[in-house]
């Protein structure tokens, strides 16, 4: 379980693709020790397993249903990637709670700045777009944000400067895919509601 508060990003320098999945080597200022292998890391709003450690890498195993949700199908060497540790017990969550279990895939339709603050239009499909609630949670390459305005096809996030000058949202461009979990509680409520 992760709350989606983003402080540290990643870049992969290793891709080795097989049948059954991917693994990833991932450089970054997140300080994970011989201690960690075994834990749980968000990786851009997926929940990974660290493998080792090895060569200044952080290696994570990918599998094929992970790859069929996620943009870590179509991940590339020096992508960046938002990095969280799992939470402990006793932590304080500042955003919301987000599992690490990818619903879908988005694509950035548009990019715009009012002032200091960047304006991000998503595609959503119609099957989840019942989940989308105007100031609702959703996390966004594991960026726990908030939901500003939900259209026919598509809903928008306004980004603040610090969340943009610590994930991997500052890159963004349009067209690109992004990973895209919906609030848990929303999926729940739904559920009850059957």
């Amino acid at each position: 379980m992760f709350n989606g508060i983003i402080k540290e990003t990643g870049v992969i320098k290793k891709l080795i693709r097989n049948a059954n999945g991917l693994q990833i080597g991932i450089k970054t200022k997140l300080k994970l020790l011989k201690k960690d292998v075994g834990s749980s890391i968000n990786c851009s709003g997926v929940c990974l397993t660290l493998e080792k450690i090895s060569k200044g890498l952080n290696f994570f195993y990918i599998s094929k249903e992970t790859l069929k949700v996620s943009n870590f199908k179509v991940i590339k060497l020096n992508h960046v990637i938002n990095l969280e540790r799992s939470l402990k017990f006793g932590n304080k969550v500042s955003g919301h709670f987000v599992q690490g279990h990818v619903d879908t895939i988005s694509k950035l339709k548009k990019k715009d700045f009012y002032g200091k603050s960047c304006y991000l239009y998503f595609s959503i499909n119609k099957r989840l777009k019942q989940f989308l609630v105007y100031k609702g949670s959703i996390a966004i390459n594991g960026v726990s944000l908030t939901i500003a305005k939900v259209l026919s096809d598509s809903f928008l996030i306004v980004v603040i400067p610090h969340t943009l000058k610590l994930t991997n949202l500052k890159n963004i461009k349009t067209k690109d895919i992004v990973n895209i979990e919906i609030d848990i509680i929303a999926k729940y409520i739904k559920k009850l509601n059957k």
